[in-house]
C-alpha cells in the first residue's frame, strides 16, 4: 500500500478512514458525490478528495531539568 499524501503512516490512514466510515454508517452525510454504497469506500473517497482533516496529539515537552530560579535573580 502506497503512503497517501498528508499521512505519516498507512496505519493512521486506516484509523482515519475507519473513524469516518463509522460516522457515515451512523447517519452522517457523505462529503463527496459518490455512487459507492459502502461506508468504507465513501470514507476513502472523501480522504482522496481532501475533505477529511485529522488532528494528532503533539509530543509532550521533556521535563525541565534545571531548577527554577527564585524571583529577582536572573
Amino acid at each position: 500500500m502506497k503512503l497517501k499524501d498528508g499521512f505519516d503512516s498507512n496505519y493512521r490512514y486506516v484509523l482515519v478512514a475507519a473513524r469516518r466510515a463509522r460516522q457515515i454508517s451512523g447517519g452522517a452525510p457523505a462529503l463527496v458525490a459518490t455512487s459507492a454504497r459502502k461506508p468504507c469506500k465513501i470514507a476513502q473517497q472523501e480522504i482522496d478528495a481532501g475533505k477529511i482533516q485529522f488532528i494528532t496529539k503533539g509530543k509532550k515537552e521533556p521535563a525541565r531539568t534545571e531548577e527554577p530560579k527564585p524571583k529577582g535573580e536572573k
